[in-house]
C-alpha cells in the first residue's frame, strides 16, 4: 500500500466493496450525527464519503479535524445505505468506513470565504489567497479545460506539420504598439532588455532560416490597461509562421484549427467554414467596428446624401448614419427614451434621434416632421424599414460616428434579445490601412510596421497614404478580436518606403529593427502568420464574462499580483547591481 493513498477520490466502485483503501484529500465537509461522523473528502478528481463510527476515540478525533485540512484515511469500502446513497457522485453509492486517519496539512488559521463560494468573494480577496480560490470546483475546472485546450492546440499545429519552437524572453526593445516591460543588465551597465510583446521578429527571422512552419504557445508582454478581454501584463498567443504563404494559406490553416478547437470543447453553434471575409471599411460603415458581432442582425447604413440638403440642426454638416430595429410596434414608447439615455450617459453622445413607422404609413418621434414625403420615401426604402418598424439615427463626425453607431447597434440588439447565445459566430476583417492618424495626429502604422503594402512599393510612392492598404488580417469571433495577423514585408526596399513615409531613415531601421533588416538582404521568403489569443479564445469557450476567470494567477486591473504581492519593492543592494538608482520625488 502506498503511503498515503492508494485510491483517487473519484475512483472506488460498488466492485472495489470488501476491499482495503487508502485516500487522501481535504476535509471538505463533517456531518456529525452523534457517534456516527460522516466526511466529505475531496481531491482534485472527486469526492468519496467517509464514515467514521464504531471507535470513540477515531470520532473524537475526527471531530477536531478542521475543514480543508488535508488528511489521509485508511478503511474498507462499503455499500452505502440505502437513504444515503448520492448519484449526483461518482462514489455515490460505496463510502470508506474509516479505520486510521492521518493529518497531513492542519488548517490553523480562519478561511478568508468559504471555498464552495469562493466566486461570489470580492475579487481582491480571491485573487490574494488564489490558492485557496482554485480549490473551488467551478474555479479549477477552467484551469484543467485551459490546459486541454493548449494540450489540443499543440497536437493540431504538430499533425498540420508545424515545427514547435522557443524564442527568447530577454530580448530588446522594439516598437510594436505597447509599452515594453524592460529589464536592466548587470553585466552591461546602462543597458536594458525588453520582454517581448509578441514573438514577431524572431519568427520572420525563423522563415529567413529556412523554418518552414513554425508554432509556439507563446507568453507575450505588454504594459498596457486591463479589460474584461485583455489581461494586464502577461497573456499567451498560438504564435505560427508559415514560408512561401498567402493571405489564403494563413486562413486555410487558421480555419482549421479554430473550427475544430471550438467544435470539439463547445456544442454550440459554429460559423461554417470558409469564415466570412469583411473589409475592415465595410466593417466600420455596416457595424460601426472592426470586430463585429455578427450574431447581431442589426445593420447601419449611411444616408448622409438624404440628409445634406435639408434643415435638420442635429444633422447638419454631419455624417448621418441609421440603424433599422424590426417589428417594435409592441415596444413602449420608454424603450426609445431608454437608448437615448444611453447614447447620452453611456456613449457620450449629445442625443439619439428616432423614429417609428406606424401601421397606417406616418412617422412617430422628435424629427418625424421634419421629414418632407420624398425624402422619407427614399430612406424607407435605403433602409429596409416597414410598418412596425423603427429607425435610430447617428449623426456626428468622421471617426465619431462609427463609434457611436456601433455602441448603439450593440446595445439595441442585447435589449432586444437579438444575440444568438448558442452561437459562435467567426469573420475575417480584412484590407486593414497600412497607415492612420493617431490620437496625437500624426500619421503611423494602423497595425504594425511588418505587414506587407498591397501594391507593393508602387502603392507606397503614387497613393495617398490613408489610401494604402495593408495584407493585414483580424480573425473575429462574436465581437472578440481573437488574433490579428499579415502576409510580412519581406522586402528590404519596401520596407525602407514604407518607414520613410512616417520620417524614419534607414539607420532608423537599422537601430530599431536591426536584425531583420541584416537578415531580409540574405534571401527571405515570402511569409506570413497569425497569433490568435489563447486566453480570449478559453474565456469564449467557458462563457466567463472576465479573462482573469481562466488564468491560474492573473494579475487584478492594475496590473498588480495581490497573492505575491508584486510589484515590489527590492533592495538598495539589487538596485546597485543591475546600476539603476531611484530619484525620489
Amino acid at each position: 500500500m502506498k503511503e498515503y493513498r492508494d485510491y483517487l477520490c473519484s475512483e472506488i466502485r460498488l466492485d472495489d466493496v470488501g476491499k482495503e483503501a487508502k485516500l487522501a484529500g481535504w476535509v471538505d465537509t463533517i456531518r456529525d450525527l452523534g457517534g456516527v461522523l460522516f466526511i466529505d473528502l475531496r481531491d482534485e478528481y472527486g469526492i468519496t464519503q467517509v464514515v467514521v463510527r464504531d471507535n470513540p476515540e477515531l470520532v473524537e478525533f475526527a471531530t477536531r479535524i478542521p475543514i480543508e485540512s488535508t488528511v489521509s484515511i485508511s478503511g474498507t469500502i462499503r455499500k452505502r445505505d440505502e437513504e444515503t446513497i448520492n448519484e449526483k457522485i461518482e462514489t455515490g453509492l460505496v463510502e470508506l468506513k474509516a479505520e486510521k486517519i492521518e493529518i497531513l496539512g492542519k488548517r490553523t488559521k480562519m478561511l478568508p470565504f468559504e471555498i464552495a463560494e469562493s466566486k461570489k468573494t470580492r475579487e481582491d480577496v480571491r485573487l490574494k489567497y488564489r490558492y485557496l480560490d482554485l480549490r473551488n470546483k467551478k474555479v479549477l475546472e477552467n484551469i484543467k479545460f485551459r490546459a486541454k485546450i493548449i494540450q489540443y492546440l499543440r497536437n493540431k499545429m504538430i499533425n498540420l506539420g508545424f515545427l514547435e519552437v522557443q524564442t527568447p524572453i530577454l530580448t530588446s526593445s522594439s516598437p510594436e504598439g505597447a509599452r515594453d516591460y524592460l529589464v536592466p543588465s548587470r553585466l552591461n551597465p546602462g543597458k536594458f532588455y525588453a520582454l517581448p510583446q509578441a514573438p514577431q521578429q524572431f519568427k520572420q527571422l525563423l522563415m529567413v532560416a529556412g523554418v518552414d512552419k513554425y508554432f509556439q504557445i507563446a507568453p507575450c508582454f505588454r504594459d498596457e490597461d486591463a479589460r474584461a478581454d485583455r489581461s494586464p501584463g502577461e497573456f499567451y498567443q498560438l504564435d505560427m509562421e508559415m514560408s512561401f504563404a498567402t493571405q489564403e494559406d494563413v486562413f486555410e490553416v487558421m480555419e482549421n484549427v479554430m473550427y475544430d478547437t471550438f467544435k470539439n470543447f463547445s456544442d454550440k453553434e459554429i460559423s461554417a467554414k470558409p469564415f466570412p471575409r469583411i473589409t475592415y471599411k465595410e466593417a466600420m460603415l455596416k457595424y460601426g467596428t472592426d470586430k463585429p458581432d455578427l450574431r447581431n442582425p442589426l445593420i447601419i447604413e449611411d444616408v448622409t446624401d438624404i440628409f445634406k440638403n435639408l434643415d435638420i440642426k442635429v444633422f447638419n454638416g454631419k455624417i448621418v448614419r441609421t440603424i433599422t430595429v424590426k417589428d417594435v410596434k409592441s415596444m413602449p414608447r420608454t424603450f426609445f427614451e431608454d437608448m437615448t439615455d444611453f447614447a447620452i450617459k453611456d456613449c457620450k453622445a449629445k442625443g439619439l434621434a428616432w423614429l417609428r413607422v406606424m401601421d397606417d404609413g406616418s412617422l412617430q418621434g422628435p424629427i418625424a416632421k421634419l421629414i418632407p414625403e420624398k425624402e422619407k420615401a427614399e430612406m424607407l426604402e435605403r433602409t429596409n424599414t416597414e410598418k412596425g418598424d423603427a429607425i435610430f439615427f447617428i449623426a456626428e463626425h468622421s471617426g465619431r460616428v462609427e463609434e457611436l453607431a456601433g455602441l448603439i447597434r450593440e446595445e439595441a440588439g442585447k435589449r432586444l434579445g437579438l444575440i444568438d447565445e448558442n452561437k459562435f459566430e467567426f469573420c475575417w476583417i480584412v484590407d486593414f490601412p497600412l497607415y492612420e492618424i493617431k490620437d496625437n495626429g500624426e500619421l503611423g502604422f494602423c497595425h504594425n510596421p511588418f505587414s506587407m503594402p498591397q501594391g507593393g512599393i508602387k502603392a507606397l510612392e503614387n497613393q495617398n497614404k490613408l489610401d494604402i492598404l495593408a495584407y493585414q488580417y483580424d480573425i473575429v469571433c462574436n465581437g472578440i478580436e481573437l488574433s490579428s495577423g499579415a502576409v510580412r514585408n519581406h522586402d528590404i526596399e519596401i520596407m525602407k518606403k514604407v518607414f520613410a513615409n512616417l520620417g524614419y531613415t534607414e539607420e532608423d531601421i537599422k537601430n530599431k529593427f536591426g536584425a531583420l533588416y541584416e537578415a531580409f538582404q540574405y534571401g527571405a521568403p515570402p511569409h506570413a502568420g497569425i497569433a490568435p489569443g489563447i486566453d480570449r479564445m478559453i474565456m469564449l469557450l467557458t462563457g466567463e464574462d472576465c479573462i482573469r476567470d481562466i488564468i491560474a494567477f492573473p494579475m487584478n486591473s492594475k496590473a498588480q499580483d495581490l497573492m505575491m504581492n508584486a510589484p515590489g519593492d527590492v533592495t538598495k543592494e539589487q538596485l546597485e547591481e543591475v546600476h539603476i538608482s531611484i530619484k525620489n520625488n
